[in-house]
């Protein structure tokens, strides 16, 4: 397929959606086929694996050749460089078709604070689609591109994506670079995606991101535990709404969740916090010089935001950021024991009338459960989860800094999603930590994610180990060998050191030799170590070997 393909018929998406309040700027046509055809002419082999992918991205996010103008046409500059994450995309292979319209200066949470336009939702169009990253999640709850990219400072990459039945992804802050965005509160800003699925958006997300730390975890527990608020706590959501979210958690421990209470209170007086307090100023500090001699070309609400946001003294910026530590300390000692947390993404969706008639209450109130994210350093996936109220109706997993895989995967049991394996070390098992067997915890706890099974080459032999708990000696040999099946894991560098600290005599870590010719790391013996026991080679697994055991025990 030509990349050309793709991009043509979005181009007639586009056209035939009729929706030009998504859009502050449009690249034209013979551009985009000439990008297309440059990606066709690579080698297969160097085409990037979002080779063709169409995307939308936010205008307060900087593609070289095209305006930014964070929703404000005075404020409009020529970036000669492209913003690292979207950068990354391109390198990957996407195209780029246009900018999206958004809440001016990122200051909204509705989408409709644009002089370009209220962003509609995208099957109801009375009411707002969410913002402020509002043309990027109706760019893809419409179906016009593949993906976009957002920000979110307050909840702007989870709110659209819940009003839109899309996934928004926001990793832990300062993973996905923030180069070349205009900030509105520079401390807590993140670069976002938005996808129809949830494997797409976490594919873009590890594209556009930067390494994780050596000892993040790679993959949730098997049974991963969720905090969820009790019922009534969620006085905010009506009674369809929070049906839903009931069905959501419900969802969870079905796949083998385990679910736990955790009350409120911290998150939402931090939450109240962000905009309440004297933490707003940050907005000021961003664009308040610009909004003071432009008044004219602001939006009223969100000139009336920054301008407001400017009255707060250094001291009560200090002490309200005191506080949120000490709200920080004490939501994160409620989770403790919890690998995830489980919310209702936002509250009911309002109409844009009802946003006009209370501009600044009806976008405080989508706040509630988002606020207080990147106050608190959390990473979070918004997925969709049914509908209520006549509309779409969306949760978000929320995890610790550096725990994005694991609120991944606890997404992707709410959405039956497979997810690809995260770059690490792999490591061979062969033995008492394959799945199912008395170690495999060791591997699990320290956040490893199983890949494949596979096969070593056929230079191996397999002992029976006189070890409590009993476990395997694999041995390299010269003659003589045979193929030995085992499991791939893939670990944390910090992980993999643990183990090779930790590790038991007779018991090595060193390179093992796959069938396909890989090399990775596994566990072995040296031949000494298996001097007088039993070689099991034969049986060509330790599952098979215990298997066989086992039929042959006296009954």
């Amino acid at each position: 397929m030509s990349a050309a393909e793709p991009v043509r018929a979005a181009l007639a998406r586009i056209a035939a959606a009729d929706r030009p309040e998504i859009w502050i700027a449009l690249r034209c046509e013979p551009d985009l086929l000439a990008e297309a055809a440059a990606l066709d002419a690579q080698p297969d082999g160097e085409r990037g694996e979002l080779y063709g992918l169409t995307v939308a991205v936010k205008d307060n996010v900087d593609v070289a050749g095209l305006p930014t103008t964070a929703a404000c046409s005075a404020f409009s500059y020529m970036p000669t460089t492209t913003a690292t994450a979207v950068q990354r995309l391109v390198d990957a292979g996407a195209i780029v078709l246009g900018k999206t319209n958004l809440d001016q200066f990122a200051t909204g949470l509705v989408g409709t604070r644009s002089p370009y336009g209220a962003v509609r939702d995208a099957r109801r169009p009375e009411y707002v689609s969410g913002g402020s990253s509002s043309g990027s999640g109706a760019a893809v709850a419409l179906g016009l591109v593949d993906l976009a990219v957002g920000t979110d400072t307050a909840g702007s990459g989870r709110v659209p994506a819940a009003f839109g039945g899309i996934v928004g992804f926001k990793a832990t802050r300062n993973v996905v670079p923030t180069d070349g965005v205009v900030p509105a509160c520079a401390t807590l800003d993140c670069v976002t995606v938005f996808a129809p699925d949830l494997a797409l958006a976490e594919r873009a997300i590890a594209i556009m991101g930067d390494a994780l730390p050596p000892d993040a975890p790679l993959a949730a527990p098997p049974a991963p535990r969720v905090a969820v608020p009790p019922p009534e706590q969620l006085g905010d959501l009506t009674e369809e709404a929070r049906a839903a979210f009931a069905r959501a958690a419900d969802t969870l421990e079905a796949a083998g969740a385990v679910l736990q209470h955790v009350g409120l209170a911290p998150f939402l007086e931090a939450a109240r916090l962000l905009y309440d307090g004297a933490l707003v100023a940050e907005r000021h500090a961003a664009v308040g010089a610009f909004v003071e001699t432009h008044g004219d070309d602001v939006d009223p609400t969100v000139g009336a935001i920054v301008a407001a946001a400017g009255r707060f003294t250094a001291t009560e910026y200090l002490k309200d950021m005191e506080r949120v530590a000490e709200l920080r300390a004490a939501a994160l000692a409620s989770l403790d024991g919890a690998d995830a947390m489980l919310l209702p993404t936002t509250t009911r969706q309002p109409t844009i009338a009802e946003v006009a008639a209370d501009p600044v209450g009806a976008n405080s109130r989508l706040g509630i459960y988002t606020n207080f994210c990147n106050l608190f350093d959390l990473c979070a996936v918004a997925v969709p989860a049914g509908e209520a109220d006549g509309g779409q109706f969306g949760v978000t997993v929320l995890a610790p800094a550096h725990h994005d895989r694991v609120a991944a995967d606890v997404a992707a049991l709410l959405t039956g999603t497979s997810l690809s394996a995260p770059a690490g070390i792999e490591l061979l098992v062969v033995g008492a930590h394959r799945r199912g067997q008395p170690l495999n915890h060791q591997l699990t706890s320290r956040g490893a994610r199983f890949a494949e099974v596979c096969e070593t080459a056929p230079t191996y032999r397999l002992h029976a180990l006189p070890t409590t708990p009993p476990k395997p000696g694999l041995v390299r040999v010269d003659t003589d060998g045979a193929p030995i099946e085992g499991e791939l894991w893939m670990l944390n560098p910090a992980a993999l050191g643990t183990f090779l600290a930790e590790l038991p005599p007779p018991m090595t870590l060193g390179p093992v030799t796959l069938a396909d010719g890989r090399t990775v790391v596994g566990f072995g013996v040296e031949p000494s170590a298996v001097e007088g026991t039993p070689d099991i080679t034969h049986h060509g697994s330790w599952p098979a070997y215990l298997a066989a055991s086992a039929a042959a025990a006296p009954a």
